[in-house]
């Protein structure tokens, strides 16, 4: 078998009808930056980033249909901490989104909502823990410790959890062992991008 590719995940187009809505969107409920706009191939695409070393890590290319469902099962983005998740969810929640769920899987904490299209979003913070995948309702009313506890009764409750650090280990000596560890630009190469900025 040939050994796995040498890369790493940069981004997610979507197709999209109400390019000024969705721009908006991402723009305003979720911080993105348009970082570019260009006919390609007879489309107006829109490039947007929150990331310096991706150009771009969401394009908007107009062409769906606006009858048609989405395609797209979620893009998930991790923010910084529950107090951070607990921000957005008030700003979304205050902003009607559809589909709001706040969701407890142990490992992480999140909250889903669809954005102007349909497209389901995950906000999530991470947990200190690895454990089995599980879904079960985030009551966003309780404190920040109340939540901690709350999901670390149930993570000490569930077969096969372990802190997260000691999880990332085993599944990086995998990835290794597999020959797909996500590859990143040598820094050759980055210190030669930057000489050419």
């Amino acid at each position: 078998m040939d050994p796995a590719p040498r890369m790493a995940f940069s981004h997610m187009g979507l197709y999209v009808s109400d390019m000024a809505a969705m721009v908006e969107f991402y723009e305003d409920v979720l911080g993105f930056s348009v970082t570019d706009r260009a006919n390609i191939r007879g489309a107006d695409v829109v490039f947007l980033s929150r990331n310096p070393d991706e150009h771009h890590q969401i394009v908007l290319v107009p062409g769906r249909m606006p009858d048609r469902p989405s395609t797209v099962n979620q893009i998930s983005f991790r923010v910084i901490s529950i107090a951070e998740l607990r921000r957005l969810h008030s700003e979304v929640e205050a902003l009607g989104v559809a589909g709001l769920n706040p969701t407890n899987h142990g490992g992480s904490w999140s909250i889903y909502f669809l954005d102007p299209e349909g497209n389901r979003i995950e906000l999530f913070a991470p947990t200190p823990w690895y454990v089995p995948p599980i879904s079960v309702p985030l009551d966003m009313a309780l404190s920040d410790d109340e939540i901690y506890k709350l999901t670390e009764d149930t993570v000490n409750a569930t077969p096969g959890h372990m802190r997260r650090t000691e999880w990332r280990e085993q599944l990086r000596n995998r990835l290794v062992e597999a020959g797909t560890l996500e590859q990143h630009a040598s820094t050759v190469l980055k210190k030669h991008l930057d000489l050419d900025s």
